[in-house]
């Protein structure tokens, strides 16, 4: 299995795949000729807006030179024909969307287990590429669930990463949500005893899975140009392409350029008063050997 957990798939102003960080290029060198592909909602009774971002998707890839010889969407019109549609797939897009119904949606039609032993390719977007991970982390994002006592944050994922990754960092790191700062007052508090990789539209993960393999250990490249040391793990390779961002603090000093001149940075959970870590290249991957 190969996957590509991404943020976003094309640039903010631009209708088209994104081509930066070497996107493309690893699509081309990974998919098969023709695609068989399946666009996994993120809102099962959303059909009409399935429909559509699936369509826009679809077009996306075509336009960028892919071809498809079946291209499905799974929502809860044929949710009975799951695992059929799985296994007749070599590509798997998990859509974007809000993170909690998607997961309800995941957990249903046991689309975990429908994964074992998948090998084609599997493309993350925004809430898809958060609930690949083994324990995700539901980042509150609609009203009322920052301060709701029931809302679930971390919830059982597909378990295809260790990961937690959350997107469109450059978006939305100044929000505020229910009167409460999205970074500094949630998401600061519940990366305690956690790691969470803030990542901006056109950065993605690439992981080269062996079917069956348990999720392992990462490696990191600043732009897709010079990877860090690949570590040995269930994964035969992974890397993060693209910015890795963390909090701003008032310590300049721990303000690390990677080679490619990028601020790569990470939150990391630890104590009460200093709930992250901002940690340089070389640091990261040394710490990434115990996922």
């Amino acid at each position: 299995m190969i996957c590509f957990l991404t943020s976003q798939v094309n640039p903010e102003d631009r209708g088209e795949l994104n081509g930066a960080n070497g996107f493309i290029d690893e699509l081309r060198r990974c998919l098969p000729d023709p695609i068989r592909g399946l666009n996994i909602c993120s809102h099962p009774d959303s059909w009409e807006i399935t429909d559509f971002y699936a369509g826009v998707t679809r077009g996306y890839f075509e336009d960028a030179g892919f071809r498809f010889e079946t291209f499905w969407v799974l929502d809860s019109r044929n949710e009975a024909q799951a695992e059929e549609l799985v296994r007749s797939s070599n590509l798997l897009i998990l859509s974007g969307g809000h993170v909690p119904t998607q997961n309800r949606f995941f957990q249903r039609i046991g689309l975990r287990e429908l994964l074992h032993g998948f090998s084609g390719v599997v493309v993350g977007i925004s809430a898809g590429s958060m609930n690949a991970a083994d324990v995700v982390y539901a980042q509150p994002e609609e009203e009322g669930e920052a301060i709701d006592p029931t809302y679930e944050r971390f919830l059982p994922g597909l378990g295809l990463t260790k990961v937690n990754l959350l997107p469109h960092y450059q978006q939305v790191k100044d929000d505020v949500l229910d009167g409460l700062r999205l970074f500094e007052d949630i998401t600061y508090k519940d990366s305690q005893g956690r790691t969470f990789y803030a990542i901006p539209d056109g950065s993605y993960l690439l992981a080269r899975r062996s079917c069956g393999a348990k999720p392992g250990a990462y490696r990191t490249g600043a732009s897709g140009r010079s990877p860090g040391r690949m570590k040995r793990s269930g994964f035969d390779q992974a890397w993060i392409y693209g910015g890795i961002y963390g909090p701003e603090t008032d310590q300049a000093d721990k303000k690390i350029r990677s080679p490619a001149g990028r601020d790569d940075r990470r939150m990391e959970g630890g104590s009460a008063d200093q709930p992250y870590e901002l940690l340089s290249l070389g640091d990261l991957q040394k710490r990434l050997s115990r996922f």
